[in-house]
């Protein structure tokens, strides 16, 4: 396999869980969003020649992490994010020995989480996200829907099912890398 085709192959498997943790530290879905391109950007780079590349998942997550470490010290940035502000400690410390393996652990379930909610049928979908993020009743989303509430009620149960079973089976698979 070539060379950027094996960074390809990393970009498509963590790109969306490196975005939401750079998001956690970040607080800017697209500044996190460019920090993880750029990571990926000098990946591929680096990687020139007959040179492996280096993109283990622990790579991966510390290049991202000491981007935004740098980007939040960096004196062009206006607005400290709140998550590092209310740690309780020195901020040098915060930013240099804060751990956040939980981070990882939850950016990653997170994207895989969206994954398969991207993957389900366009209704089912859409009554997942009405009643879980916009916080609806079965019976407002039917009204809306303009279908029966026991269908929506169904519908919920799918989506929630298949999307629990999604993420499990993604988080063994990764984690076994």
């Amino acid at each position: 396999m070539s060379e950027d085709k094996k960074i390809e192959q990393l970009f498509r498997i963590w790109y969306r869980p490196l975005c939401l943790y750079a998001l956690h530290y970040l607080e800017d879905l697209d500044e996190a969003e460019d920090l993880v391109q750029d990571v990926f950007c000098t990946l591929w780079q680096k990687s020139g020649g007959d040179a492996e590349p280096t993109g283990g998942k622990a790579y991966l997550y510390t290049c991202v992490r000491n981007r935004c470490l740098d980007l939040l010290r960096s004196p062009s940035r206006k607005n400290r994010p709140r998550s590092l502000e209310g740690l309780g400690v020195d901020e040098s410390l915060a930013l240099t020995e804060y751990d956040d393996s939980d981070l990882r652990d939850s950016s990653l379930e997170e994207a895989r989480m969206w994954m398969e909610i991207s993957r389900l049928p366009r209704r089912c979908r859409r009554i997942l996200l009405m009643g879980k993020v916009q916080g609806k009743k079965y019976s407002e989303i039917a009204r809306e829907m303009g279908i029966s509430e026991n269908t929506v009620r169904n519908q919920m149960a799918k989506a929630l099912k298949t999307v629990r079973e999604g993420v499990k089976k993604a988080v063994l698979f990764l984690f076994s890398l």
